[in-house]
């Protein structure tokens, strides 16, 4: 199945664009997409955290994905 997922700070300069169309099967988890982002784009595996929202919520780590969920990825933030 295809998901939108969107990209914040760090994230969306590693990956390029502010949105990633990407294809995951059917009944995955959090945790399994993080792994495959980090193969695909393996500059994500510097972050020292990524947290995933799905439908503006934190995510657990085994929460199964739904082709309708909006996913973001929220890097490390510094203040200043």
């Amino acid at each position: 199945m295809k998901i939108d997922i969107l990209l914040f700070g760090i994230t969306r300069d590693i990956i390029g664009s502010s949105k990633l169309n990407y294809e995951i099967p059917e009944n995955t988890e959090v945790q399994t997409l993080l792994e495959n982002l980090k193969s695909t784009y393996p500059k994500l595996q510097d972050l020292t955290s990524v947290l995933v929202a799905v439908n503006n919520e934190y995510s657990r780590e085994n929460q199964v994905l739904k082709a309708k969920d909006e996913i973001a990825l929220i890097p490390p933030v510094s203040g200043g």
